[in-house]
């Protein structure tokens, strides 16, 4: 009998990754939004960004900065999204619910991006409005969340082609 390859569909490869905390709050999560934060590689720009924005929510929301950044990230994190699959010729948008590591992403990405759609001001202001409006179940990022709610919402109904 000839020796075949026996060809697999789809390998794991990924490993996780071990994420190193920030210096100044020594907080994983700070790190890994910093980073996401960063552009061309510029690691200190993006960390600058991110501390005086902290500063900036220090100074006029009066409330401890770390705590308004979790609620953020925690109010704007999706709890559901839908995913395509093609079945018999057609595409279905089936709801599932979202991954730990990929509901803080997908948060922190529409943070990110809602600040940088804002014209006008530095960029550490308009990542601090964004965040403490996160905070409060308010802006562009929760809009987003609330979308993808939506979406799935309305395809429930293809959610048990999801199981096959």
């Amino acid at each position: 009998m000839p020796n075949y390859k026996v060809l697999m569909r789809k390998r794991s490869y990924y490993k996780k990754r071990d994420h190193k905390a920030d210096y100044e709050h020594n907080r994983v999560d700070v790190s890994r939004f910093i980073n996401y934060l960063m552009k061309d590689g510029k690691k200190t720009v993006a960390e600058d960004v991110f501390y005086k924005a902290l500063d900036e929510i220090k100074k006029n929301v009066k409330e401890d900065p770390v705590r308004v950044f979790e609620e953020a990230i925690k109010n704007a994190s999706p709890l559901q999204e839908v995913v395509s699959r093609r079945i018999g010729g057609a595409n279905y948008q089936i709801p599932r619910e979202v991954r730990p590591e990929r509901k803080f992403f997908l948060a922190t990405n529409w943070i990110i991006s809602a600040a940088r759609v804002k014209k006008g001001k530095p960029m550490h202001q308009k990542l601090a409005e964004e965040l403490v409006a996160a905070s409060k179940n308010e802006g562009a990022a929760i809009k987003k969340k609330q979308d993808m709610h939506k979406m799935a919402e309305a395809n429930r109904a293809f959610a048990s082609l999801l199981r096959r």
